[in-house]
């Protein structure tokens, strides 16, 4: 049995292989773009709009005032990256409804390149923000000893956020399997849907830890505030 989409191979030339992760991944990216088409068709910006385009202004929104409350200044910035990287592990987690089908976010490649896709865009956002200098004097800050420590937290941070998502949706796909070999089809269905609630607040929780990540490279430190200066006395 296969737990993971990176044991199905699906094609193979010589050493070059086609598994399941990777076709699921450009599947689940072509039909998320079309129905990103589909859905923002008729937007408008004049004038009335409809009761369907007043719902997404909702949930936009809501995603931006969730990222400005991270600490991100101008969440309209990162609402392309963020919301990209919580749909992508959402409809991964609500394709699992589908028989047969297993999430690329089930395999550690898969979810090793979405961190490693957070481990390149906070160094870019905070450079874009503060400037080369700026940013790499967060290194070492508040002194120079922290610069390996800092280096260190950037690789231990993005292979948290890799092991934890995998870890988080392999299990539910596991549990699943499990039940389906030894239990009746009722249980295996409760878990699937414990399983969709679940993939939602992993996607929610890996696109505010990035937001979080982000919001610390791009935060500008402002220079203390001088005191005032003492009154004269009066002569």
């Amino acid at each position: 049995m296969n737990l993971t989409s990176d044991q199905q191979i699906l094609w193979q030339h010589g050493w070059v292989k086609l598994n399941g992760t990777v076709a699921t991944t450009w599947v689940m990216m072509a039909v998320m773009a079309v129905g990103a088409k589909l859905v923002t068709r008729k937007l408008v910006t004049e004038g009335a709009i409809s009761r369907w385009q007043g719902s997404l202004e909702i949930v936009v929104t809501g995603i931006e005032g969730q990222i400005k409350e991270v600490g991100l200044d101008r969440p309209e910035r990162y609402l392309a990256f963020l919301g990209t990287l919580f749909l992508f592990v959402a409809t991964a987690s609500l394709c699992t409804v589908i028989p047969g089908f297993k999430p690329p976010t089930g395999s550690l490649s898969t979810t090793a390149a979405l961190a490693l896709c957070v481990f390149i865009a906070v160094p870019l956002f905070g450079i874009r923000e503060q400037g080369w200098g700026g940013y790499l004097k967060t290194y070492t800050t508040p002194t120079f000893i922290m610069l390996p420590f800092n280096i260190i937290s950037e690789f231990s941070r993005t292979l948290a956020l890799a092991v934890r998502l995998f870890g988080n949706m392999m299990s539910g796909v596991m549990i699943i399997a499990i039940l389906l070999t030894i239990t009746p089809y009722i249980f295996p269905i409760a878990m699937t849907a414990l399983g969709l609630l679940t993939g939602m607040v992993q996607a929610y929780i890996f696109s505010i830890l990035a937001a979080v990540y982000i919001a610390a490279a791009t935060r500008v430190r402002k220079p203390m505030p001088r005191p005032p200066a003492k009154a004269s006395a009066a002569h």
